[in-house]
């Protein structure tokens, strides 16, 4: 197998944050940059041992001589089972591009084993305090403790909102339940709100980057105003279903 033709930062592992639960942070982004030092056109798919559990943009595509890409690595908002958690890893796969080959799907199916590179890299999880979550020696009974503590953190959240004097209800704890429940689900469409978001952007760049070339016109043309709108207006839903449902959490309080 030969060397791994690209520059790949960071070296030897990438690092997520996650909070004392063993929960991924919410909205935090891990990056991987690749830099094609050749004279070569270089193909690159992005693969991981947990591809449920993260999300990569982008997870492959064509780095001219000279060029650089970010590849933008953000979790998903799940646990990091510590019976796994020595398990994550994400591998950088490449392949010079052979000459007069336009298709990278077609170029990927007929290359030999022989000619791909790898670059592995594994996934370290730090909590706040900058403790390694991989190093450390979890128990069976703290492990389940960890389990508990989202619920607690969500129930957290809705308890501030109590202290603003309304009105208590007889059914205080079954209505603090589905209050919970709500901002759950709250912070689990902010996240996806947050990826598509992230996803139209990659969109955008890619439509700005194939202006110059003759030959991406009809891509170009692909995507119009449209997708310029809904990029622009994705902080404006995500604000406006975040108020909705925090609306709808004050309002089991006050009636």
């Amino acid at each position: 197998m030969p060397n791994q033709v690209l520059t790949i930062e960071p070296q030897n592992e990438l690092k997520f944050k996650v909070d004392f639960s063993g929960m991924f942070e919410l909205g935090y982004t891990t990056y991987m940059r690749l830099t094609n030092p050749s004279e070569h056109t270089v193909l690159f798919k992005i693969k991981t041992t947990a591809p449920k559990k993260y999300c990569v943009r982008p997870n492959s595509g064509m780095l001219e001589p000279n060029s650089k890409v970010d590849i933008a690595i953000t979790p998903q908002p799940v646990h990091v089972d510590p019976n796994e958690k020595h398990k994550h890893k994400f591998m950088v796969q490449s392949v010079i591009a052979p000459e007069g080959k336009t298709n990278i799907d077609q170029v990927w199916k007929e290359i030999s084993p022989d000619q791909l590179m790898d670059y592995k890299l594994k996934c370290v999880f730090e909590t706040p305090r900058g403790t390694n979550l991989n190093d450390a020696g979890d128990t069976a009974a703290q492990n389940e403790v960890n389990k508990k503590r989202v619920a607690v953190s969500a129930a957290d959240d809705v308890k501030s909102l109590t202290k603003t004097n309304f009105p208590k209800s007889e059914n205080l704890e079954s209505d603090l339940q589905k209050a919970t429940n709500e901002v759950i689900h709250l912070r689990e469409e902010e996240s996806k709100l947050r990826h598509e978001n992230l996803r139209l952007k990659e969109e955008l760049l890619r439509l700005h980057q194939s202006v110059g070339g003759e030959g991406r016109v009809a891509r170009r043309h692909s995507y119009g105003p449209e997708k310029t709108e809904q990029i622009a207006l994705m902080p404006w839903i995500a604000t406006a279903i975040g108020m909705a449902l925090l609306g709808i959490i004050i309002g089991k309080f006050i009636m």
